[in-house]
C-alpha cells in the first residue's frame, strides 16, 4: 500500500487496486446505527475507523479476518442528513483474507469484514447487531391484565366421515359437515389452497381424524392429522428504533416469550423525515427499507419461536402495530405522501393480509397478519393498540397517555371525546 506525497496534500491515493483522487486526503464515514460519524484518512481499514469514533465492533483476531466477528455492510444510496452518495465502490474490493474467511465460513455478499476493508470515499457503515460486542437490549414489557379471550383462530377436532362408493362428497365437504355436526360451525365454506392440497393426506395419516383451524368461523387455515390443543400468535410493534415481539397461546392468553430487536432501516436515517428522504432521492429505495425491516420481523420471529420450541406451523396468528410510515414500508406502501402536509395514508382502516404477503417466511405460511388501524397521518397504529388497551374513551376520568419514542404519540380524553396527536422527538 502506497501513498504518494499524503502528508503535503496529494492529488491521488493508490493501494495497488485503484488509484483515488483527493481532495482533502480524508473521507467520511458515519456508522449506524450509532450514528458516530468523523472523517479519516483515504486507505484506513474501516474497524480502525470505528475504534476511533468509540463504535462498538467486535474483534478478537488482531485484524487478521480468521474470527470475522467484525463484520459491516455498506449502505447504498445517497444520505441528504450527511451529505453524502453512500456505495459499496467507495471501500476497498474483497482481498485475499476476506476470501479464504468466505471460502471457510460463507461471508454473505453485502458483507465484508472492517479489519480489511479500506475506506476509499464517503460512506455509511451499518454494524450488525452479530458484530457488536454489548448487544443492545430492547424490552418492551407485556404487562399482566384481565383479557375475555375471543381469539380469531379456534381449533376443532374432528371425526370426519370416510368415503365411500355411495357418497359422493369430497373430503372438504365431508370434513365441512364435520365442523357443523360436532362443532356447529355454519356458514364456513372457505379452504386455504395449500391446505387443501395436503387435506387428503391429512386425514388419512390421522385415521380420519384432524384438528383443523379456523379463522374468524370463515376459513379454514390449517389442517393437522390428529389430535392438536395448541395455536399461537405473535404481536408485533414495529417502532422507528426497536421492534418488539410478544409469543402469546391464542387460547390461554399467555405471554410465553418476548423478544426486541433494534430496527435496522436506521441505517437509511434516525427518524422518519430522514427514511422519506431516502426513499426521495433514492428511486426504488421504499423496497429497500421494505425488504430490510420485513427480514428483521421474520428474523425475531425465528428466534422467539426457537426460545419458547414452538413449532412454526402452529404460529396462525400475527398483529402489527407501528407508526404510519412503519405501518406503509411493512405493507410495501411508498410512504413518500406522509412527508409533506396533508400527510395522507394510503389506508387508514385495519387490514388482515397473508404471512406470505408481507415476507414472514418463519411463521405457518397461510398464517393471518392482522394491521390494526392508523388513526391520523403521523397518529398510527401503535396509539390504536393503546387506546384498545387503556381504554380511556370508557372512562369517566380525563386521562393523559404518552408514548416517547422516536415518534412521540399523546392521547387525551375521557368517554366524552378522545383527542391525539403526535410529534418527532428524534432518535
Amino acid at each position: 500500500m502506497t501513498a504518494k506525497d499524503v502528508a503535503g496534500g496529494a492529488a491521488e491515493w493508490t493501494d495497488g487496486y485503484r488509484t483515488v483522487p483527493l481532495k482533502d486526503n480524508n473521507a467520511y464515514v458515519a456508522f449506524m446505527p450509532s450514528g458516530r460519524r468523523g472523517r479519516f484518512p483515504v486507505g484506513t481499514p474501516i474497524l480502525d475507523c470505528a475504534r476511533q469514533l468509540g463504535v462498538d465492533i467486535d474483534s478478537v483476531c488482531g485484524g487478521r479476518g480468521i474470527c470475522g466477528r467484525c463484520q459491516v455492510v455498506v449502505a447504498e444510496g445517497e444520505f441528504s442528513k450527511h451529505g453524502i452518495q453512500s456505495t459499496a465502490t467507495n471501500v476497498s474490493p474483497r482481498g485475499e483474507p476476506e476470501n479464504l474467511f468466505d471460502a471457510r465460513k460463507g461471508l454473505a455478499p453485502e458483507r465484508r469484514l472492517s479489519c480489511h476493508a479500506l475506506l476509499w470515499g464517503d460512506v455509511v457503515i451499518d454494524v450488525p447487531e452479530t458484530s457488536q460486542v454489548h448487544k443492545q437490549v430492547v424490552r418492551k414489557r407485556a404487562e399482566v391484565r384481565d383479557i375475555v379471550m375471543d381469539p380469531a383462530i379456534r381449533l376443532h377436532y374432528c371425526v370426519v366421515e370416510e368415503p365411500d362408493m355411495h357418497n359422493p362428497l369430497g373430503d372438504f365437504e365431508r370434513l365441512l359437515k364435520a365442523l357443523d355436526e360436532q362443532w356447529d360451525v355454519k356458514g364456513l365454506e372457505e379452504i386455504d389452497m395449500r391446505v387443501l392440497r395436503d387435506l387428503q393426506t391429512a386425514l388419512r395419516k390421522g385415521d380420519w381424524k384432524v384438528t383443523v383451524a379456523v379463522h374468524r368461523s370463515l376459513r379454514i387455515t390449517a389442517v393437522w392429522p390428529g389430535f392438536k390443543d395448541k395455536a399461537y400468535g405473535l404481536a408485533f410493534d414495529i417502532g422507528s428504533t426497536t421492534i418488539a415481539a410478544h409469543l402469546c397461546d391464542l387460547q390461554t392468553g399467555e405471554v410465553l416469550e418476548s423478544g426486541g430487536t433494534m430496527n435496522p432501516q436506521i441505517r437509511y436515517g434516525e427518524d422518519l423525515m430522514s427514511r422519506v428522504s431516502y426513499i426521495m432521492m433514492n428511486p426504488g429505495g421504499e423496497q429497500f427499507l421494505t425488504d430490510t425491516v420485513r427480514r428483521a420481523v421474520s428474523d425475531l420471529a425465528k428466534d422467539i419461536i426457537e426460545q419458547a420450541g414452538v413449532t412454526p406451523d402452529a404460529l396462525l396468528n400475527v398483529t402489527v402495530v407501528g407508526n404510519p410510515i412503519m405501518h406503509h414500508l411493512f405493507l410495501g406502501i411508498n410512504p413518500i405522501e406522509l412527508g409533506g402536509a396533508p400527510f395522507a395514508l394510503a389506508t387508514s382502516s385495519g387490514m388482515t393480509v397473508w404471512a406470505t404477503e408481507v415476507g414472514l417466511d418463519t411463521v405457518n405460511e397461510d398464517a393471518r397478519v392482522y394491521m390494526l388501524p392508523c388513526i391520523a397521518g403521523h397518529v398510527g397504529s401503535d396509539t390504536a393498540g393503546v387506546i384498545l388497551s387503556e381504554e380511556p374513551h370508557l372512562r369517566d376520568e380525563m386521562t393523559l397517555i404518552v408514548d416517547v419514542g422516536t415518534n412521540a404519540e399523546i392521547v387525551l380524553g375521557n368517554r366524552h371525546k378522545v383527542l391525539a396527536a403526535s410529534s418527532p422527538t428524534g432518535p
